[in-house]
């Protein structure tokens, strides 16, 4: 798969042929490294020692991003999932442990004070949070939580149903909420949520061993709750738990009260009594669903048609990754769910990973990631492995950004009018994700402040989100799947508290998007700076250097929230 890929940088540190895939070649040159910062005698020395380990770093990430993609590209897949899993268990609890005793050397290196301020502060900061939080008996644990998620991914993808006398998988699913027969759409909608429900027992018991093990990392590090612990090793130095909720009661206040307008909009264009959840992927005009591209070829020529008139330097980018074989966007049964751009951190390249199958969503899913790919592309340069990877706040302005600059030239993709109903399905997405976002959010909050709560008390807990973000959609007859549809967000297995993270950059992706309307080409500019900057520099500089700023008070979400409703009225007038 990676048969193109070279490293971007010789290695000075690592040898040429090193095996990074074992463990025993490794140890080595993480004893060679504590005698380095132990035989440092200037902070030119010192600095050096950061470099070699920086160089070490990026050779091991490389190698699990490439067994992760492996896996995650066929989870059947039975060789690529023990590859995958023996980084897991054998080589990532090793480096964790070293790498904590390496950070521990830098922390209270008697020369760290002579590194240029500016250009370590970012570095030492994270190196010191590491040595804070660090607990050996925490190693297995996230081992085990990696492979709890491993295995959800696996059941996941492995999920089919059959209609119209084919097996599809629930991502294929997907595209039949978009017909305007109703009752078609309603079967659909069922079969999907049924299937899922079959495992519902499952899914419920692998969070629970989720759970259980993230509650004994927090209490292992002194923390009281496993949400305060998660925000900290996140490394949120800008903004508490507290600012998450004041952000929800904001997207209460501004986003639901518009979510509900186009709810309200679309039950009277629809002629129904009420919005069910197979309603609101459905043009409300009764519209065939649009039908971007016939296949993956033409979704990705049509792509690079948009980055040639949008930005020159994005266009090579993109036509690099195609020609090094960097995407994978297919649909297929087997594959993980979802999408996400991994980082191949020695070739400096990215990745997409992708399940395309023929709607409007794949179009945004696939801008999305590039979004992400030109972030590791802008900041090739960067010497420090760990300044290459931003804070995800930003990481997601980059992808949601590039949503919302690049649907400008849908026009590769349909004519005028379709152009018009895409661009009102994309806006209106983003009303729908905010609210969405809260619940998620909120829900995490619920379920690591409330420790051995029971699964009634998990569903109930759900259910009073969905009353209090859902916008009105009628579930009756349905509450079950109400109940289970936090199954579907692998956030919640994979990636804990990473959600709220979006709804943060959607807000810093419309001031981008609102700067454009001024002056395209500075806004260009300024975001292209700004990715080139990784995470060398505190969240805050990385938002100002972009012209936007880090806040999601209700103060930025109002302004937002109405140029969500003027754009959308405008396209629809």
């Amino acid at each position: 798969m990676f048969e193109k890929i070279t490293l971007h940088t010789p290695r000075q540190f690592v040898p040429a042929d090193l095996n990074t895939g074992n463990w025993d070649a490794l140890a080595p040159l993480f004893d060679q490294l504590e005698q380095q910062f132990s035989a440092a005698t200037d902070a030119a020395q010192l600095e050096q020692t950061i470099l070699n380990w920086e160089e070490l770093s990026a050779s091991i990430a490389e190698e699990g991003s490439k067994r992760y993609i492996a896996m995650t590209c066929q989870t059947e897949d039975k060789t690529a999932e023990q590859t995958y899993l023996d980084f897991v268990e054998k080589i990532e609890p090793e480096e964790k442990k070293h790498s904590f005793r390496l950070a521990k050397a830098l922390s209270g290196h008697p020369h760290s004070d002579g590194l240029p301020a500016k250009r370590y502060e970012v570095f030492i900061r994270d190196a010191a949070l590491e040595v804070e939080l660090f607990r050996p008996e925490n190693v297995p644990l996230e081992t085990e939580t990696a492979k709890l998620g491993q295995q959800y991914q696996k059941l996941i993808g492995s999920l089919a149903v059959q209609f119209d006398g084919e097996e599809r998988t629930l991502v294929q699913m997907g595209r039949y909420l978009e017909e305007a027969d109703r009752a078609r759409r309603q079967k659909a909608w069922e079969l999907t949520a049924n299937r899922r429900l079959e495992e519902a027992e499952s899914i419920d018991t692998q969070l629970d061993g989720l759970a259980k093990r993230r509650n004994q990392m927090s209490a292992n590090a002194g923390f009281l709750n496993y949400r305060d612990f998660a925000h900290r090793r996140r490394g949120r130095f800008d903004y508490s738990p507290d600012d998450c909720l004041a952000f929800h009661d904001a997207i209460e206040q501004e986003m639901v009260p518009l979510l509900k307008e186009l709810h309200g909009e679309r039950q009277t264009a629809l002629g129904i009594e009420s919005v069910k959840p197979w309603d609101t992927a459905t043009d409300p005009q009764g519209h065939p669903p649009l039908k971007p591209f016939e296949d993956v070829p033409q979704l990705i020529r049509c792509t690079q048609a948009i980055f040639d008139q949008l930005d020159g330097e994005l266009a090579s980018w993109f036509q690099a990754m195609q020609n090094l074989d960097l995407l994978d966007l297919a649909n297929r049964k087997g594959k993980a769910p979802g999408g996400y751009q991994d980082s191949l951190a020695e070739a400096r390249m990215p990745f997409i990973f992708m399940n395309a199958v023929g709607v409007q969503r794949d179009v945004e899913t696939l801008l999305h990631e590039a979004g992400h790919a030109f972030h590791t592309m802008a900041s090739q340069k960067e010497p420090l492995h760990s300044y290459r990877h931003a804070p995800i706040e930003f990481c997601e302005v980059a992808s949601m950004a590039m949503e919302l600059l690049g649907g400008e030239y849908l026009g590769e993709f349909y004519d005028t009018e379709e152009v018009r109903r895409a661009r009102i399905t994309h806006l209106e997405g983003i009303v729908f994700v905010f609210p969405w976002i809260a619940t998620v959010d909120a829900f995490q909050h619920w379920l690591y402040m409330n420790p051995g709560h029971s699964v009634a008390e998990r569903d109930a807990a759900w259910n009073g989100l969905v009353a209090r973000f859902g916008g009105g959609i009628d579930w009756s007859g349905h509450e079950r799947a109400r109940a289970k549809l936090w199954h579907k967000q692998l956030h919640i297995f994979l990636h804990p508290f990473y959600y709220v993270e979006y709804g943060i950059a959607q807000l810093g992706a419309l001031q981008v998007w609102a700067n454009s309307k001024q002056d395209r080409s500075q806004t260009l500019a300024d975001y292209k700076a700004a990715l080139a900057l990784g995470g060398s520099r505190p969240l805050p500089k990385l938002f100002e250097r972009c012209n936007i700023r880090l806040d999601f008070s209700q103060e930025t979400v109002a302004p937002m929230a109405d140029l969500l409703r003027k754009e959308l009225a405008d396209l629809k007038n």
